[in-house]
């Protein structure tokens, strides 16, 4: 049986309306040291009883904003999922051509990983079996958006002839997106950063340009017009 929605989560928030009436410096605090927290020990390590005590609060008044750990949790990731759509929305993503839109939306990942490393440690804890039981709800907030886009561009661009009419949309914008939440990862997670110093080198993490480059390049050549 599906899980009963708690009045929260019918509002489109995981916490409740008391954590909304507290201050902003307070709730700031609460969602900063919650995010370093879940970061560091993940989901299952973190515990609320340390997160209120660095927060500056009873445990009592933390139950008081969210009706559980996993509505914590579950905040702090909309946090982060605010922060990456704020970034986006900087972003010129309405000029140029698919492979100009590409590379601005990886300059993008690539410097919101290096500014913000806590909140692609959350997006990867997502990704385990552990915590299967949120995937489906937070995959299909996330990855929705970016699957409709690259399908969008990538049809747009077999119209202007930039790409290869051949292809699977659905299939291409999935291989771009793995591309770049592993290049994410690879800032963020001491094992993927291991893994971009054994595939591209010992200067991968210093040469930002090299890595952008690299991914442009094979991203043209596997979904370009073959000429």
């Amino acid at each position: 049986a599906r899980k009963k929605r708690t009045p929260e989560e019918s509002s489109g928030k995981y916490h409740k309306e008391t954590f909304d009436k507290i201050s902003d410096r307070k709730r700031e605090k609460i969602i900063k040291i919650s995010t370093v927290e879940f970061a560091e020990k993940g989901f299952n390590g973190a515990n609320v009883n340390v997160i209120a005590n660095k927060s500056g609060i009873s445990i009592g008044s933390m139950y008081n904003y969210f009706s559980s750990k996993e509505h914590l949790f579950l905040t702090v990731v909309d946090e982060g999922y605010k922060l990456l759509e704020e970034a986006f929305a900087g972003a010129d993503l309405a000029n140029g051509d698919i492979f100009q839109k590409l590379e601005t939306i990886i300059r993008v990942a690539q410097k919101h990983s290096r500014s913000h490393p806590q909140f692609v440690q959350l997006y990867q804890d997502i990704t385990t079996e552990s915590l299967a039981h949120l995937s489906a709800r937070l995959s299909r907030k996330i990855e929705n958006i970016s699957a409709v886009f690259y399908r969008h561009y990538l049809k747009e661009a077999k119209v202007q002839g930039l790409v290869d009419p051949t292809i699977d949309d659905h299939v291409a914008s999935f291989c771009i997106d793995n591309i770049i939440v592993l290049m994410q990862f690879s800032y963020t997670s001491e094992y993927y950063k291991e893994r971009l110093l054994t595939f591209i080198g010992e200067d991968a993490l210093e040469d930002d340009e090299r890595v952008i480059r690299g991914m442009m390049d094979f991203i043209r050549r596997a979904i370009g017009v073959r000429k």
